[in-house]
């Protein structure tokens, strides 16, 4: 599910899960594990997020999360809810490498890392499109939506189901860099080599304060949050229909 590399101090973390590199609950919980050792490990100064060429990530695995009740649907949130927080509070310079398309689930992972750069492409784009599914979005996930984007143009572009390209993601400020896909991996590493020159106890601290928002956000009980996701699931009759409706396109 992860190619991880060692290069001088920086660990390269590639997503490889499967055609489209959806996140399922393994790979969720690869992820947060993989962090959190990476976090502890005193050789590692630096790290990339990144995916495959043209590929980064289509999001969270519909087919899986469409399926999953109980308590398996409830492990998903945790294990994704605990990856997304050990990627933002990863103490050391995280940069991701967005080699292509990363909607959805896959945005929110990209929006936890300190610096992203985004490959160039027609299919290459990030962004919240549930709307076009009737989705809800978990509170969480939106917060870190509103955390980089703030409330107005966060609701507008929901509405919408607005997708941006790299170009239109640089100008809304998602990405720090929009480069032709050859590119991302040399100026991804680049850009990360550059913060790893910071002393790493002034890097951490810096990052704890300037993130301060973010940090909140990931740090908040994880149980409390995948229940309101099941409560919100739970209380609407419709839901669960909408939701095999929506599998059953799929399968066709």
């Amino acid at each position: 599910m992860l190619n991880i590399e060692m290069n001088k101090g920086c660990a390269v973390v590639a997503i490889d899960n499967g055609k489209v590199n959806a996140i399922n609950t393994a790979l969720s919980r690869k992820l947060k594990a993989t962090f959190q050792e990476l976090k502890e490990d005193e050789k590692v100064k630096g790290a990339i997020l990144t995916g495959r060429p043209h590929c980064f990530s289509a999001g969270l695995d519909v087919m899986e999360l469409a399926t999953l009740e109980g308590e398996e649907g409830k492990e998903f949130w945790r294990q994704y809810l605990g990856a997304m927080r050990a990627l933002a509070a990863f103490p050391k310079p995280l940069v991701c490498g967005i080699t292509g398309y990363a909607p959805a689930g896959a945005t929110i992972f990209t929006l936890c890392t300190d610096y992203r750069v985004m490959g160039k492409g027609a299919k290459h784009v990030i962004g919240m499109n549930e709307f076009n599914m009737s989705m809800q979005i978990p509170k969480p996930l939106c917060e870190v939506f509103i955390y980089h984007l703030g409330e107005v143009k966060a609701w507008k572009a929901v509405q919408s189901a607005k997708l941006f390209n790299s170009d239109e993601a640089l100008a809304y400020g998602l990405v720090d860099e929009s480069v032709e896909v050859e590119q991302v991996m040399e100026r991804a590493e680049k850009q990360v080599r550059k913060m790893m020159m910071v002393y790493p106890a002034v890097f951490k601290e810096s990052k704890s304060i300037f993130r301060k928002g973010l940090l909140e956000i990931v740090a908040k009980d994880i149980e409390t949050a995948v229940d309101d996701i099941f409560r919100f699931q739970e209380s609407d009759p419709m839901f669960k229909q909408m939701t095999q409706m929506f599998l059953a396109s799929l399968k066709k």
